[in-house]
């Protein structure tokens, strides 16, 4: 478990990890890089508290890093891949184990069910789970168990990430994609069991998800330098709702300052259509009806939807066109001192 600034998050993903009921030895190798909201002083308490849990430095901060120093330190044949901004579901690590020697897969996952505890977050939770927030990948919610592409998180067999290298310590973001890619090249297989369930608590205010997105954008535009068409079309559905809204604000100026006018500005209005279509696309996922939700929750989601894409698609492209470079995730970086109730 990767942990930098998670002191709201951790205490509850560290016990969701130790209540698994597993028939043989188990351990908690945690991360830390370096917090400044008192994760690291929590951490050495539950540890203090438990030897299953150990601790080793992840200085550079950066996930795949600090995956990788866990992963080395550890020393049982299965990793099992757990987020400080997450919880598993009781009797996620047996039933994922079970599924590993079913399948022979390298590497199996589950169903990201992202939750809320705030109107803001339980709206991005929602988009979360929704095709129309993150373009409807297998883990946010298929109940098709098979081969995937990639998987979230993942219980993976020791001897194929030494096999291939563990994860890619250059990849920032989309880490886990990279690692899946590899380990399909190599003749392995990835499992998606929908029976496996992982609770994943969304970032808790507009801007910190901004910049989450941004990052995120910005590495999978990297990875589709790297990698080019092994990369799904959905990823280029964002950069493509910039450009088209780009293109919309030039014809918009063109046609307030006549530059545009008569049938020439007609032809040109046909680019207004598919924003209109998206528009709408967010109005009914906002108002639709059901699910208990109030006013102020669906009032964010015309928010949040378009925060998720545009942030995204605007990362993606400065990713395509330069690289990500030194992008990381700023929404890690900072917290509030404020426990979980």
């Amino acid at each position: 478990m990767p942990v930098l600034n998670e002191r709201k998050y951790l205490e509850h993903a560290v016990a969701s990890v130790l209540d698994q009921e597993l028939s043989g030895p188990s351990e908690l190798v945690l991360a830390l890089g370096p917090s400044t909201d008192g994760t690291t002083e929590l951490a050495q308490r539950l540890a203090a508290g438990d030897d299953r849990i150990r601790l080793v430095d992840n200085p550079a901060a950066h996930i795949p890093v600090g995956l990788n120093a866990a992963i080395r330190a550890s020393r049982y044949p299965t990793i099992v891949r757990v987020d400080a901004h997450s919880e598993l579901a009781p009797g996620y690590a047996q039933r994922a184990l079970a599924t590993l020697e079913r399948t022979g897969a390298a590497n199996v996952g589950g169903v990201m069910s992202a939750d809320g505890r705030t109107p803001f977050q339980k709206a991005v939770a929602r988009a979360y789970n929704s095709p129309v927030g993150l373009g409807g990948g297998a883990y946010h919610g298929t109940t098709h168990e098979g081969e995937a592409e990639s998987a979230y998180l993942g219980v993976m067999r020791r001897s194929v990430l030494d096999e291939v290298g563990l994860f890619d310590e250059t990849v920032r973001r989309g880490e886990d994609w990279e690692l899946n890619l590899r380990i399909r090249r190599a003749g392995h297989r990835v499992w998606l069991d929908p029976k496996l369930s992982v609770t994943y608590w969304p970032r808790e205010s507009w801007w910190r998800l901004a910049r989450q997105f941004r990052a995120t954008g910005a590495w999978r535009g990297e990875l589709v330098r790297r990698y080019g068409r092994r990369n799904g079309l959905r990823f280029f559905a964002p950069p493509a709702l910039v450009l088209i809204t780009a293109l919309a604000l030039v014809v918009g100026i063109l046609q307030l300052t006549g530059v545009l006018a008569g049938l020439a500005s007609i032809l040109a209005s046909v680019v207004y259509l598919p924003l209109v279509a998206y528009v709408l696309l967010v109005a009914v996922m906002a108002l639709k009806p059901g699910g208990g939700r109030t006013f102020r929750e669906r009032l964010w989601t015309l928010a949040v939807l378009p925060t998720m894409h545009l942030s995204w698609g605007f990362g993606f492209i400065a990713g395509v066109l330069r690289g990500a470079r030194d992008t990381v995730d700023a929404s890690r970086l900072g917290t509030r001192n404020t426990p979980l109730p």
